[in-house]
């Protein structure tokens, strides 16, 4: 897991950042997890585990009688993930630093991960990798994030896709794949395994009390390093201390109706 590449940082900041996503898209890798066979008694891997939200949510899948391994090159965030796994009374998790760890080839029953992908130079050797891991008959299973192409509103609403503009901006200043989940098949195909089940969901939302102006927000400051220093975006100009007040009014005053970043959605066996 050398070859990941953060462009969202590792400040406190982003760590509350990915619990607030974790929210809001657990729903749909619990589906991935459920709809690629995790039950109870299953040991799993997660690749990539940050602040462990997936990791606690497949150790509730498998049970007492399993085990979850979530693996993280950061020793900081794996600091949070113990704490809140700990807090949260799991005694079915263990965190490990991946320079650190020594697992077994061929001794999972799933290898999940979620986010990683648009990070990798090579997605498919990350997938092979991934792979290596699981036992015959086991399953890979990934969630990747639309890091790419545009947003809907309906009405319209210009401020909420010029966000989403910058969003994108910068994740364009060091992400290697921010297409990865809408190529699946092909990254599949090129570790050498069957295509997969593939689906996806859309985070959609609108009102005062949407979470996706939050969501959006935090992002955009987890990325104002890059922004500033990295892309043609005037940052000056957006405001941050206003935005996720400003895209409220505006999508409510609209009576919009809005999306945020595709999910995407793949497993397989292996």
């Amino acid at each position: 897991m050398h070859d990941v590449r953060y462009v969202l940082g590792h400040t406190r900041q982003e760590e509350n950042r990915l619990q607030l996503q974790s929210a809001i898209i657990r729903p749909i890798t619990h589906r991935l997890l459920r709809e690629a066979g995790l039950s109870p008694g299953m040991r799993v891997l997660d690749l990539g585990c940050g602040a462990g939200d997936v990791t606690m949510l497949a150790a509730d899948m498998v049970g007492p009688s399993g085990s979850v391994i979530g693996l993280d090159r950061n020793p900081d965030i794996l600091i949070t993930a113990r704490d809140r796994a700990g807090c949260a009374g799991y005694t079915n998790i263990e965190f490990l630093e991946s320079s650190r760890a020594n697992l077994a080839p061929r001794s999972i029953d799933m290898v999940v991960a979620r986010y990683v992908l648009v990070h990798q130079s090579e997605p498919a050797e990350f997938i092979r990798l991934a792979a290596s891991y699981a036992r015959p008959g086991g399953a890979v299973a990934f969630h990747e994030v639309q890091c790419f192409g545009d947003i809907n509103s309906l009405p319209r609403v210009p401020l909420w896709h010029e966000v989403w503009s910058w969003i994108v901006a910068g994740f364009a200043t060091g992400m290697s794949h921010p297409d990865a989940g809408a190529r699946f098949i092909e990254h599949f195909s090129n570790a050498g395994l069957d295509r997969p089940a593939i689906f996806s969901e859309t985070p959609t939302g609108g009102g005062s009390a949407s979470p996706l102006y939050a969501w959006a927000t935090l992002t955009l400051r987890s990325l104002w390093p890059r922004l500033e220093s990295g892309s043609s975006i005037d940052a000056a100009k957006i405001d941050l201390n206003t935005l996720e007040d400003r895209m409220r009014e505006a999508v409510t005053s609209a009576r919009s109706q809005i999306t945020f970043a595709q999910q995407y959605c793949a497993w397989t066996r292996v």
